[in-house]
């Protein structure tokens, strides 16, 4: 987080509690000394960052949030530059207009040298699987760039959650919207167009991988109108779709996503500073797994996915 992006920060804050409100961005603001030590006492070697949602995706102006997202992508790469063994980053992409998203992401990857994109849900209502967006998963496809879809808002306000706020954002609305959100890009055919185009979800995939069977048996039977795709629906989420763990330190859930998903799918993350380091790093380290699934979970993956090169800093 930086100051001059609270404002936008502000928007979640219907979906939290006040105290993680206040102190929330203390953490997220610091770049030093209070991220390291946290990531050294817990054997957390390189993160990659990014700028906590929804920024510039709550940008009416599109030429304003075009603007905005190139600034804080040139700030965040500056303060990887002072420690690159231990920091990569996620572009902060303005999704208003998809040609200058796709241009913005290349220059991130290309000249930043950043890891890929982070983008938070919807903007301003349009989904990632409308055809405007074509031109932006082609670009995806050819940087090979991963795009970490998370959680957002929807641009509504679905019934169900009236009267019942704790399930309005990380219990509940969250998971299902970004679920949803990466199934409207599997149907629609985006990765059937684009096999390279890779996609991450966190919380251990946002409840999909515990329904792929479903996905494939009613997809079948489904009222789908013109809409055809060559595979079964999770195929496309098993080759374009990998998950991380980040904000869920459960073996029930780690071992459901490494099963369906595919042991080499599956990446270690905290989502620091909103789940305890101390807490995700033991899950890790005494979780139900082989060694073998351990290490690619705890660090091969995200080398691989990522493309964080072994000089950049050593083995998670």
């Amino acid at each position: 987080m930086v100051p001059e992006f609270m404002d936008y920060f502000a928007e979640t804050y219907p979906n939290i509690s006040p105290d993680i409100a206040r102190l929330a961005p203390i953490a997220l603001e610091d770049f030093g000394d209070r991220r390291l030590s946290v990531m050294d006492r817990h054997h957390v070697d390189f993160v990659v960052l990014s700028l906590a949602g929804p920024g510039v995706q709550a940008e009416k102006d599109a030429a304003v949030a075009l603007k905005k997202s190139k600034w804080v992508n040139d700030f965040l790469a500056r303060e990887i530059a002072k420690r690159p063994t231990r920091y990569g980053g996620f572009a902060h992409l303005a999704m208003q207009n998809p040609a200058d998203a796709a241009d913005e992401l290349e220059r991130c990857v290309r000249e930043l040298k950043f890891q890929g994109a982070m983008i938070n849900g919807q903007t301003n209502g349009e989904y990632l699987d409308l055809d405007k967006y074509s031109v932006f998963w082609e670009r995806v496809a050819d940087l090979g760039a991963p795009i970490y879809l998370h959680p957002g808002n929807p641009v509504d306000h679905p019934s169900v959650y009236d009267g019942h706020p704790e399930l309005w954002g990380p219990v509940c609305s969250w998971a299902f919207e970004t679920g949803a959100h990466a199934l409207r890009l599997v149907f629609a055919g985006v990765f059937e167009r684009y096999p390279k185009a890779q996609l991450i979800l966190g919380h251990m995939g946002e409840t999909l991988p515990l329904n792929l069977w479903r996905f494939d048996s009613r997809w079948i039977v489904s009222r789908r109108g013109t809409m055809t795709l060559a595979q079964a629906p999770s195929f496309y989420i098993k080759r374009n779709i990998a998950v991380t763990t980040s904000g869920v330190c459960s073996d029930v859930s780690l071992r459901c996503a490494i099963d369906s998903m595919g042991m080499n799918n599956v990446m270690f993350s905290v989502d620091y500073p909103f789940e305890k380091t101390e807490l995700a790093a033991e899950f890790i380290e005494t979780a139900r797994l082989s060694e073998i699934e351990r290490r690619q979970v705890a660090s091969e993956n995200a080398k691989r996915i990522l493309r964080i090169n072994n000089s950049i800093g050593p083995t998670a």
